[in-house]
């Protein structure tokens, strides 16, 4: 029995021992791993962040100090319950959501649309009835009355949020029969609208006196013709032009343009000029080369879908290092890119909480999926990634490793603000990696809770920093 016990405490050892080599390698290789990366910088500027254009020194000290910049949200998603009770849905939200940290709010095309009271908005027909007029079949839209979305707004500017429209001027619908001599048919391009104004006929959609088209339509909607100046005018130019009216009596503060493939970059930019206020383009395209140039040219920002679908490819296709060398709107223009994760159109992204944990942490302009946020996540760790972007995630960006299972990067500061380091990990194993931070023998912490560790870097400003499986941690100076 003694000698069984003593074989026993040998082969003990023995195990030990070889698991603890086993670890003790691991462990080295990664420190080699981290030290022998090539760092990326990605962006190359001041380290300013990403702003929307406007003056913000009349807002509460809860934005004039936030140093990351904003975050929208994305206040609807498609079919949302129909009867006119959104507005006020939304309403009831904006305290709520103004003491999380969210910046401005993204509402659904607000004006009548040929669907009426079940309409999402996408197919509008009076752009000046806000659920104010008796046409198509109600007064109130599908969100509610006009009443209600101005009290929305009000709400909003009360908690120092701003409120951008979604503006559809790709297509109309809801028009009546006309004759239409440059088809040679019958077309439904007449609106005769309540509101009496931008009333519309066959010439100001194509095929028109103007030419037979322009860079896309929609979905067999009669095609608006930008070219002719009787559009523009109303669109932009008069004092009472659509963008006028949302912007001075509406009181919106900014605009979502909706399916701008159809149209030029010229025309947000003309939008722009006469009217003013943030924008942000829709223009659904994977390749950050092509959004670089519409952003260019239409002088607005756009979504970024090739951030948006290499996050897919490294998250969901298990391959980090699509982060590190994919190409991104936001790689090449910071301060034109609106990020997201989900919305109303796409939403195929599943490992949500690595995407936002990224998104949050990295430049551009952040946007929260109202479904997300309120139904699918985990609300208290989305207020804490708002909350560091808030007031950690500054600086341009630097990678520091990346593999198919772990992703470290950092943002480097601005203006006496430290920024941060972001570990994201999508393995099932807790890691650990030595990185190089900004700070020389400076104690740190991970900011969301994940890690109990409170490392100080070494005077090289090297540390080692772990990460839970399945997760990620954000570091940053106490």
């Amino acid at each position: 029995m003694k000698q069984t016990n003593q074989l026993r405490l040998l082969a003990s050892c023995f195990v030990f021992s070889f698991f603890s080599c086993e670890q003790e390698d691991a462990i080295n290789k990664n420190e080699e791993d981290s030290r022998n990366f090539k760092v990326i910088e990605v962006t190359h500027h001041d380290g300013r962040p990403f702003s929307t254009g406007d003056d913000k020194s009349n807002l509460n000290s809860k934005y004039v100090a936030n140093a990351g910049g904003g975050v929208m949200m994305q206040g609807f998603y498609w079919d949302v319950p129909a009867g006119g009770t959104w507005w006020n849905v939304v309403k009831g939200k904006v305290t709520a959501w103004g003491n999380a940290g969210i910046e401005s709010i993204w509402l659904p095309p607000a004006s009548k649309a040929q669907n009426g009271p079940f309409s999402m908005g996408y197919d509008p027909t009076d752009y000046y009835d806000f659920g104010n007029y008796n046409q198509n079949g109600t007064v109130e839209t599908r969100f509610g009355s006009k009443t209600e979305l101005t009290s929305l707004i009000t709400a909003a500017h009360n908690e120092n949020m701003k409120v951008y429209a979604d503006i559809v001027i790709n297509h109309n619908s809801g028009g009546q029969s006309e004759y239409n001599p440059y088809t040679g048919t019958n077309t439904y391009t007449k609106f005769n609208v309540a509101s009496g104004k931008f009333i519309r006929s066959y010439n100001d959609f194509y095929k028109n006196s103007y030419g037979n088209n322009d860079e896309g339509s929609f979905g067999g909607f009669p095609d608006l013709c930008h070219a002719n100046p009787y559009v523009q005018d109303w669109l932009w130019g008069r004092a009472d032009a659509v963008g006028k009216y949302y912007k001075n009596t509406m009181k919106f503060d900014g605009w979502r343009f909706d399916y701008v493939k159809g149209f030029g970059p010229w025309v947000v930019n003309q939008w722009n000029a006469n009217v003013g206020g943030f924008s942000v383009g829709e223009y659904w395209d994977g390749n950050a080369a092509t959004l670089e140039w519409w952003c260019d040219n239409a002088n607005s920002s756009a979504f970024d879908f090739a951030c948006y679908y290499k996050m897919d490819e490294a998250f969901d296709g298990n391959d980090l290092t699509k982060l590190s060398t994919g190409d991104m709107l936001w790689k090449r223009r910071p301060f034109r890119a609106v990020t997201f994760v989900s919305n109303h159109d796409t939403d195929q992204i599943w490992k949500k909480t690595l995407a936002y944990a990224y998104i949050l942490t990295h430049e551009g302009y952040p946007t929260i999926f109202y479904r997300d946020y309120e139904e699918w996540l985990d609300k208290n760790k989305l207020n804490n990634l708002i909350w560091i972007h808030n007031n950690k995630a500054t600086g341009n960006t630097s990678i520091l490793y990346a593999d198919n299972d772990e992703y470290i990067a950092r943002r480097n500061g601005y203006n006496g603000n430290p920024g941060l380091v972001v570990y994201l990990n999508n393995s099932n194993a807790w890691q650990e990696r030595w990185i190089q931070t900004n700070w020389a023998s400076t104690t740190i912490k991970d900011y969301t809770g994940n890690s109990s560790w409170y490392p100080t870097t070494q005077g090289d400003k090297w540390v080692k920093i772990q990460c839970p499986p399945n997760s990620y941690s954000i570091w940053s100076t106490l």
